[in-house]
C-alpha cells in the first residue's frame, strides 16, 4: 500500500459515547452518517510480511521499494524477527530517550538514531496513562500523546533498537490503541537497516473497539471509559504538558538534527501548528515546568 493510499484509509469512521453509572456504564457506537472520506486501514491491508533474512535489506528487500506492511496479529510480528530471535522497534516520542526505552524494555540492545521517510508525528490521541499518573488536564484538553501517520515528503528522526521476540505479546498488549506497521528505517547517511522495524501508527476508534476490545463495552470501559474518555483519536486536543516536555528534551539529547526535526515535523491535531510554533505561543512555559515529584525519575530531563 502506498503512503498516499494509507492516508486515505486512516480517518476514524465512528466515535464512542460512554457514561459511567456506578459500576456500570452505557456505551453507544455512533457511526458517521456522512459519506466516509476514509475507511479503516487496519482492515484493508492484510498482506503478510515476508520473513526477514540476515542479509542486508538492500539485497532482498530494497528499502526504497518497501511500503509499510500492516502487522495484524502476533504471528505477523514473528515474520519480521531476525534469525537470532530479535525484533526491531522504532521510537518517535518518549522512546527517543534510551533510558526511557530501557525503563520499558530493560534488555533492549543496539539503541541507535535513524531516519524514517514518509511519516509525520501528530498529537492526536488520548492516553489513559496520563490520567493514571495524574498529569492529564481534561479542562484544557492537554491530554494527548503522540502517534505517527503517513505523509509524503516528510522525514522523521527516530530511534531503533532490538528486543527479544518473547517480548512481543507484552508490547502488543501495552500499545493496544495503535495500528502496528513494519517500516524500513535507514541510517542518518541513508543506508537501509537490515530488518524492518515495528512502528506504532494512528488507528481509529472503530478499529480499537471492534478488534482490540472485540466489541466488548466492558473491555473498552477498562481501558478508557473509566476515565470518561468517549473518543480516543481526536484532532481537537493538545499535548500532555509533562509528556511533551519529556519528548522535546529526549530529542534534544540526541543532537541538533533530531531536536529540530522534532520541533518542525511534529504537529498538533490540526496538522498545521508545529511544536516549535506551539511552544512559542499557546504552549509557552511548558519547557520550564517541573514534573510532579513522583514522576521526576521518569520525566525530569528526557533521560528517563
Amino acid at each position: 500500500m502506498s503512503t498516499s493510499a494509507y492516508i486515505r484509509h486512516t480517518c476514524p469512521l465512528a466515535s464512542f459515547a460512554c457514561i459511567p453509572r456506578s459500576k456500570a456504564f452505557s456505551f453507544q457506537l455512533r457511526v458517521s452518517t456522512h459519506p466516509p472520506l476514509h475507511s479503516s486501514h487496519c482492515k484493508l491491508h492484510r498482506r503478510r510480511p515476508p520473513p526477514m533474512s540476515s542479509d542486508h535489506a538492500g539485497t532482498n528487500f530494497p528499502a526504497n521499494k518497501l511500503e509499510p506492511i500492516q502487522l495484524n496479529d502476533e504471528s505477523d510480528f514473528y515474520q519480521i524477527t531476525s534469525p537470532d530471535g530479535l525484533i526491531s522497534i522504532s521510537g518517535f516520542g518518549s522512546l527517543l530517550s534510551e533510558n526511557s526505552a530501557r525503563s520499558t524494555f530493560p534488555n533492549l540492545i543496539n539503541f541507535r538514531v535513524a531516519k524514517l521517510h514518509g511519516f509525520r508525528r501528530v498529537f492526536a490521541h488520548v492516553a489513559p496513562i496520563f490520567f493514571e499518573r495524574g498529569i492529564a488536564k481534561p479542562k484544557t484538553k492537554e491530554i494527548s500523546s503522540l502517534s505517527v501517520e503517513p505523509r509524503e515528503g516528510e522525514t522523521l528522526i527516530v530511534t531503533v533498537f532490538e528486543i527479544q521476540k518473547s517480548e512481543i505479546p507484552a508490547f502488543i498488549k501495552r500499545e493496544h490503541e495503535f495500528c502496528f506497521l513494519a517500516v524500513s528505517p535507514e541510517t542518518l547517511d541513508g543506508k537501509p537497516f537490515t530488518n524492518r522495524a515495528v512502528l506504532c501508527a494512528r488507528s481509529s476508534d472503530e478499529e480499537f473497539f471492534q478488534i482490540r476490545c472485540k466489541g466488548s463495552k466492558e473491555i473498552y470501559f477498562h481501558h478508557y471509559g473509566r476515565y470518561n474518555i468517549d473518543k480516543i483519536w481526536r484532532d481537537d486536543i493538545l499535548p500532555c504538558r509533562v509528556y511533551l516536555r519529556h519528548c522535546v528534551l529526549a530529542a534534544k539529547n540526541l543532537g541538533d538534527e533530531a531536536y529540530n526535526n522534532f520541533l518542525d515535523h511534529t504537529s498538533l491535531g490540526d496538522r498545521k501548528t508545529t511544536i516549535r510554533e506551539y511552544l512559542a505561543t499557546t504552549g509557552a512555559g511548558i519547557m520550564e515546568e517541573e514534573p510532579p515529584e513522583s514522576l521526576k525519575t521518569r520525566y525530569e530531563k528526557g533521560e528517563q
